[in-house]
């Protein structure tokens, strides 16, 4: 660009304007070519691989439903444990088959075809780079949230910076949502009560939202602010923890690239201190005292809001699944090491 700027006359203008008119159509006869080669192939050989994927699923469900037939069917000790090691193995076949299905072009589940459309959501090679922006996403939202709550706290008393709070949160969770069915598929492992919580958490930052100003919604805002405080808090505890046990388990080869942090004690944590367990307790039963409190104010004489008695059974709502979720984890990890067999929860 530097040597156009400095064409002093009309003629030498046009002279350049053919060179880049040359240099255009070659790269289109060129490289660009070569590129379309290479795309239709690349279309050509997944499409294939796509086929051939559906074809071994298919024949592995003929091989499931054979299988359970001889099982239903009388057996020796020795066949019953020998149809146990084939059906194991159909197990392990059917994982390595999902494995290939994440480098296969994935289809938008319904949350994601409601907000985006039909379309194909494959990271491909950006997933690590996708999944890391997601996590400095996290981590800066959480920064400016806690920010956003002192100021609200004790600088800004105002309905209007509170509905910028509440705007803001329900803006936060909806993205992350998003975000998140984007990495369960393209293979985090991002599922149970997790999933549901960012949903309920929606709700919460609409009812919050549109909760009118009022004595009763006053006597409240002191308590949820000082919640959102700790909230904040620990979950920057939560992110700095995690993020180093799920470094030391990808360098063990234990924990999946796609794994990432997320609100509450995960069995993988379990390989760390646990020290963050303590503080989720606390959080959690500020869930609960918010929901207690909501529900007394609902009987207050001057409370007319639905929102009032919603948002108690929203904030109940979460408590009950965070506490049940993180006792869940803490007895299958118990019953692990006392060699008690549980079925896995998610």
């Amino acid at each position: 660009m530097a040597a156009i700027a400095e064409i002093s006359s009309l003629q030498e203008w046009e002279e350049e304007w053919k060179v880049l008119e040359q240099e255009t159509q070659k790269f289109k006869q060129t490289k660009f070519l070569d590129y379309q080669q290479k795309m239709d192939e690349f279309h050509s050989s997944q499409k294939s691989c796509v086929s051939a994927a559906n074809q071994q699923k298919r024949k592995l469900k003929d091989f499931q439903e054979s299988l359970q037939q001889f099982r239903n069917g009388p057996l020796t000790d020795e066949q019953k444990a020998h149809s146990l090691r084939l059906q194991l193995k159909i197990s392990e076949l059917e994982r390595k088959i999902k494995d290939f299905e994440i480098c296969f072009p994935l289809q938008a589940g319904l949350f994601l075809k409601l907000c985006l459309g039909n379309i194909n959501v494959s990271l491909y090679d950006s997933k690590m780079e996708y999944k890391n922006d997601y996590e400095k996403f996290k981590f800066k939202m959480t920064v400016i949230n806690m920010v956003f709550t002192i100021l609200n706290l004790y600088i800004f008393n105002y309905r209007i910076a509170d509905a910028l709070f509440h705007s803001m949160l329900l803006w936060y969770y909806s993205t992350l949502t998003l975000q998140e069915h984007i990495l369960i598929a393209n293979g985090s492992r991002i599922k149970g009560w997790w999933v549901t919580h960012h949903y309920v958490s929606i709700i919460l930052s609409g009812f919050l939202l549109i909760w009118p100003d009022g004595r009763v919604y006053q006597l409240f805002r002191g308590q949820f602010f000082y919640f959102s405080l700790y909230l904040s808090f620990v979950q920057l505890l939560q992110f700095r923890y995690q993020s180093g046990v799920l470094y030391r388990l990808r360098a063990l080869g234990i924990s999946k690239n796609m794994d990432v942090t997320l609100e509450g004690f995960h069995s993988w944590m379990w390989r760390g201190l646990g020290f963050v367990i303590p503080f989720l307790i606390v959080g959690y039963l500020f869930q609960l005292y918010n929901a207690y409190t909501l529900y007394r104010l609902s009987f207050h004489p001057e409370c007319f809001e639905w929102q009032v008695l919603a948002l108690s059974v929203v904030f109940f709502t979460l408590f009950a699944g965070n506490m049940t979720t993180l006792l869940l984890v803490l007895r299958q990890k118990v019953s692990k090491s006392w060699g008690v067999p549980q079925m896995p929860c998610s």
